[in-house]
């Protein structure tokens, strides 16, 4: 039987894939990039975005057959005043991300649950790309 604070944190993955993608984290910053910089990020970040909103659908698929219930409330929103900012915010979101991806595998293998710890084997790789790509950003501000 899945634990509940396994099945908490995976509302609490949810909701920080709902924040990144669906708000304005990603899907409004790649509306916003302007300039010579604009055109060689934008198409990543819309990439990104549509990345988090297919982790948050497997992992809400992943909680129900669980037998728990997914959030529709994303985390907390950080719209930032510069692309700088924006990009700063995005750097911490995916540290989080990656962070309770590995406490979420740790938990899912202690309890037996081999589907939920492949899962986010497969998501925290996907993150760990998205920080590279964020701080890589960054470094170039």
């Amino acid at each position: 039987m899945t634990s509940k604070e396994l099945l908490d944190l995976l509302n609490e993955a949810i909701a920080g894939e709902l924040q990144v993608s669906i708000q304005y984290q990603y899907m409004w910053q790649h509306v916003q990039w302007k300039g010579v910089e604009g055109f060689a990020v934008k198409d990543e970040l819309k990439s990104i975005a549509i990345t988090e909103m297919k982790h948050a659908e497997v992992i809400a698929e992943r909680l129900v057959y669980l037998g728990g219930k997914p959030t529709t409330k994303p985390a907390p929103i950080f719209v930032g005043e510069n692309l700088k900012e924006m990009i700063s915010q995005d750097v911490k979101d995916e540290e989080n991300a990656i962070r309770l991806y590995k406490k979420i595998i740790e938990i899912a293998e202690k309890e037996g649950d081999v589907t939920t710890a492949r899962l986010f084997r497969k998501i925290l790789e996907d993150e760990e790309g998205h920080h590279d790509t964020f701080t890589s950003l960054l470094e170039e501000m």
